[in-house]
């Protein structure tokens, strides 16, 4: 029987631990926080921890995989690359599912986080911050970050803790769980005000089409923060029919559709 890691942190990551549990294959999921081994099937084999490449490796090397699936969210580059060298040092099958982009016309496009900020600071107003907690810090060097931005993050301690020691007000933090449907963007924006929205291109999956319908219905300027480029990525039903060809994963007719 062939033995599976899936890193995980996005939806396809999710589903695609979900397929193999139902399938009867060994699978073992890597997460970087504990609030996303909630979001995982109980009987599943979980590693709640933030590792780096060396670490990768000894875990890769002692446990066996047959095939590593990288599922990391598609902004996570740097983990991306420790998993694809920890794959390379090990000799580990590596694969990576990528979302398709959603590039769209109207929006304002920035590479970095950096850039972001040097856009917001030639505008006024409060802006939706929609990209996760991970570049709360450069948002925070803009002047007026404490009255202008309402960050919406994860539900989780860790998140919630690093906007308050960044000095977000209480009373700007948006704690909620995605994806959002376009109501739900729209209200949010309604309620705050906001003339901003800041976001990541997370595809499809991740809500990206919801979140420019609602800016647009509010009459909002969407600020996009490019992808990096990692390469190498299969869209998710391409990487179930590779294992499915290359290791033999059999499918049973009462998995769901959705996880397909």
């Amino acid at each position: 029987m062939s033995n599976f890691l899936v890193f995980a942190g996005t939806t396809e990551g999710r589903r695609l631990i979900e397929l193999l549990y139902r399938c009867g294959v060994s699978v073992c999921a890597s997460v970087a926080t504990g609030y996303g081994r909630q979001l995982l099937p109980d009987a599943v084999k979980v590693f709640a921890d933030r590792l780096d490449q060396d670490e990768m490796a000894t875990m890769l090397q002692n446990l066996k995989f047959d095939c590593v699936i990288d599922a990391t969210h598609p902004y996570a580059d740097e983990a991306t690359r420790n998993i694809c060298q920890a794959c390379e040092k090990t000799r580990t099958r590596y694969l990576r599912i990528d979302r398709p982009s959603a590039q769209s016309d109207g929006c304002v496009y920035v590479e970095d986080a950096r850039q972001a900020v040097d856009v917001l600071s030639a505008t006024t107003g409060n802006v939706l911050l929609t990209t996760g907690s991970k570049d709360l810090d450069i948002f925070a060097r803009l002047p007026d970050f404490q009255k202008r931005l309402y960050p919406r993050v994860l539900p989780a301690l860790e998140s919630l803790e690093r906007c308050l020691t960044l000095g977000y007000p209480q009373k700007h933090i948006i704690a909620m769980q995605g994806p959002f449907s376009r109501e739900m963007n729209l209200a949010t924006l309604r309620e705050i005000g906001a003339g901003l929205l800041v976001t990541k291109d997370s595809g499809e999956t991740g809500g990206f089409p919801e979140k420019l319908a609602a800016a647009q219905d509010a009459g909002a300027t969407v600020i996009v923060i490019n992808r990096p480029s990692t390469g190498r990525g299969m869209r998710y039903r391409e990487v179930v029919s590779l294992l499915t060809d290359e290791f033999g994963l059999r499918i049973p007719d009462t998995v769901p559709e959705e996880l397909l």
